[in-house]
């Protein structure tokens, strides 16, 4: 049975997002292997589940989970869903090393390569062929992606590359996914962003991007998405275990200490350290959406039941109190 869930417009684009959205990174064979049928089956549960906001980039397995999420959502009436991917790494054909496996976490053959470029022609290119890969009519958001190394280019060609086409009705929304908040905040202060991916930075174990981007984004009316919320597998099992891992490497003895004590005090409280994750994000009010990464029906399932959990506000004191949340990261309200 379909569900729905809320949505939040960002800006005046008419793109609205579901507070909750699927990181479509799994299905381009992130670390394992899958097979058509599963990531279908994956899509399906989160649009039962009443996800409608979908998120790919070609990065994620040299264009599959393009291509896949492409092919599932045509199926689907065009008018209630969401696509975002993202530009800044162009995938070229390489042969030569088609033998071989993608160096870069995906379990895919390494038939291209991904060359940054955040030029104009890079991005007017790279548009065309998320275009291509997924057979859609339009891109609802376009990020620029990780442009951590490429600020001049990305802020003076990029984006207004990016305007031209949302004006031209291409895409809907515009803006930058990083997993940083410093350059983030620049591009919400100094360009015409729409809306920001802010990745591990505001999570319910640290939250750089409140002395920073959550402030900006709030004063200047751009959208917020929170993905990577449970610091890529640290805060996604009600108790963290030794071998999770953290910004994608193994946890140290620090991070994984202090995300076992955080669980500790929500399971005093009557909720799970993921509920508690999801639902501490959404306290600001900047945030608009969270992307969780979903490899698996029955993920989507339980991201869509961990999202309904009404977490009681009293933990947020609760874990300052205990030296786990500094008091300016108390949300004032939920």
């Amino acid at each position: 049975m379909q569900t729905t869930m809320p949505t939040t417009e960002v800006r005046a684009t008419g793109v609205r997002l579901t507070t909750l959205g699927l990181g479509a990174a799994p299905a381009g064979n992130l670390y394992r292997a899958t097979t058509d049928d599963e990531a279908h089956a994956t899509f399906q549960a989160a649009w039962d589940a009443g996800i409608r906001y979908f998120d790919t980039a070609p990065h994620y397995g040299l264009g599959l989970s393009e291509r896949r999420l492409g092919a599932y959502l045509r199926t689907r009436p065009r008018d209630e869903l969401v696509i975002s991917t993202k530009v800044g790494r162009l995938l070229v054909d390489s042969p030569e090393t088609a033998d071989r496996r993608d160096p870069e976490m995906f379990d895919v053959p390494a038939a291209a390569r991904r060359v940054w470029d955040f030029s104009r022609d890079g991005v007017l290119a790279s548009v065309e062929a998320s275009l291509e890969r997924t057979g859609l009519d339009r891109i609802d958001v376009a990020y620029l992606h990780d442009p951590d190394e490429h600020w001049a280019q990305a802020a003076h060609e990029a984006l207004p590359a990016l305007v031209e086409l949302r004006d031209q009705g291409v895409v809907g929304a515009i803006g930058a996914g990083m997993n940083q908040s410093a350059m983030l905040t620049r591009f919400v202060r100094e360009t015409d962003v729409d809306v920001v991916m802010c990745a591990g930075r505001f999570t319910l174990l640290e939250q750089p991007a409140l002395a920073d981007l959550l402030p900006a984004a709030a004063e200047r009316g751009v959208a917020v998405v929170a993905a990577a919320v449970y610091n890529s597998g640290l805060l996604a099992q009600d108790r963290p275990p030794s071998d999770a891992t953290y910004d994608y490497a193994p946890v140290a003895a620090g991070p994984l200490e202090r995300a076992r004590r955080i669980a500790a005090v929500c399971e005093d409280h009557g909720v799970t350290l993921p509920q508690a994750a999801l639902a501490y994000v959404r306290t600001h009010p900047a945030v608009v959406s969270t992307v969780v990464g979903l490899g698996a029906p029955e993920h989507a399932v339980q991201a869509a039941e961990r999202a309904a959990v009404a977490v009681p506000g009293e933990l947020w004191q609760a874990l300052a109190d205990a030296g786990l949340l500094a008091p300016e990261a108390v949300p004032t309200s939920g």
